[in-house]
């Protein structure tokens, strides 16, 4: 019933762009049309091929002085067909990337300019506590605190609201129902604290903002935010090891108490895991493997897949260096870990105290119990709950 709809589609389409010439013809989600053409064996009569097929047609006849121009959006850049890529095509691509501190602040101003914000709210905050945002995140971020401000009776959306909604997005919403009991919460506190404790003393890690024992979201028992001072685009070999010592801390610190750990390192080591692979197969930074590059991305998009996952390309021995160069330097970032928080095992007992009491600390408030400054263009505070009149 079907067959031929979407080629006749796209002529028309093309017919009326040249009776409203000059003009600009937008197609999203490109990749839905324009996917790689396969082999087939036999006769086949894809749909999507004839589409495509039309597509190319109409786009190649088109003269110079026709004024119109085509555009497309596509996050698979990799999965379209090399024929609409071709010069007198879509031969001119522009990477959109995630925005930086002032794309951030851009955007936080579009979505809140219809809503109604306090005197006190800092945008600039904002933007810069929420490093690797794309916009879609940040609109979501600010609908999220016209919830919460709605929620609490105000007529304005707060920057504590702001703080919260992003805190949401990060890690998930709270999850009241879950019901930890006191050792339970005790573990979880010093395991936190742990990660902090790990972050502070280390040299290049980013400052900490917050630790919370609240859990949020499907299995997070509890937090550590760190927040980087500037967008960073270049990561030092020292940066990654203070990363590993820091996703190792909250296990080291169980160890350090309780000379026993639990299953809430997880997620800690599948994160440490991959980022030891990466510096070993990816970034040769293993004097043992050396410089050849031992693994392929699995997706080759523009954007990096978050899990960090890879495919080998190298010999069995080589495999077996690189699995013996990650546990080596999992295995040094740990008992680095471990004697940071023997060092100040004082410091862990007062700060995970603390947290139990509080169940969130924010990065001034760690830094003040350490007795240390806050680190230089960290984000601040946030200001207190504004009173609501009438509630």
């Amino acid at each position: 019933m079907f067959v031929g709809v979407g080629a006749a589609r796209v002529r028309d389409l093309f017919e009326q762009a040249k009776a409203q010439a000059p003009c600009i013809v937008f197609i999203d989600e490109l990749d839905a049309i324009g996917r790689q053409r396969g082999v087939h064996i036999g006769a086949v009569n894809d749909e999507r091929e004839q589409t495509l097929n039309q597509l190319l047609v109409e786009m190649d006849g088109f003269e110079a002085n026709n004024g119109i121009i085509i555009l497309s959006a596509t996050n698979r850049p990799d999965v379209l067909d090399r024929a609409l890529l071709r010069p007198g095509r879509f031969d001119r691509q522009v990477v959109v990337d995630a925005p930086d501190l002032e794309g951030r602040l851009a955007v936080l101003k579009v979505h809140c300019r219809q809503k109604p914000l306090a005197q006190e709210v800092d945008l600039r905050r904002i933007a810069q506590s929420t490093p690797g945002f794309s916009g879609a995140d940040l609109a979501n971020g600010t609908n999220e605190a016209a919830l919460l401000a709605a929620r609490r009776g105000a007529k304005e959306i707060a920057q504590i609201d702001l703080e919260n909604a992003i805190e949401k997005v990060v890690a998930g919403p709270e999850r009241k129902s879950r019901r930890l009991n006191d050792e339970e919460r005790k573990r979880v506190a010093y395991h936190e604290t742990g990660h902090a404790l790990v972050a502070a003393y280390s040299k290049i890690a980013d400052p900490v903002h917050k630790i919370s024992i609240v859990p949020r979201g499907r299995a997070a028992l509890g937090y550590t935010m760190q927040l980087p001072v500037d967008d960073q685009f270049l990561s030092t070999r020292s940066n990654l090891i203070d990363r590993l010592q820091g996703l190792l801390g909250g296990r080291a610190a169980e160890e350090v108490v309780y000379h026993e750990v639990s299953t809430g390192a997880q997620n800690d080591l599948e994160r440490a895991t991959a980022l030891a692979r990466q510096m070993v197969c990816l970034y040769g930074m293993s004097d043992r493997v050396g410089l050849a590059q031992c693994g392929q991305p699995q997706n080759a998009m523009y954007i990096p897949s978050a899990d960090g996952s890879f495919q080998r390309d190298c010999s069995e021995q080589t495999a077996r260096e690189v699995d013996e160069e990650v546990k080596r330097l999992l295995t040094e970032a740990y008992a680095s870990a471990k004697s940071i928080l023997g060092t100040h095992s004082d410091q862990l007992e007062q700060v995970a105290t603390e947290l139990i009491k509080r169940e969130t600390l924010d990065g001034s408030a760690f830094y003040q119990l350490l007795g240390l400054p806050m680190p230089k263009g960290s984000v601040g505070e946030p200001p207190p709950i504004p009173p609501v009149l009438g509630s």
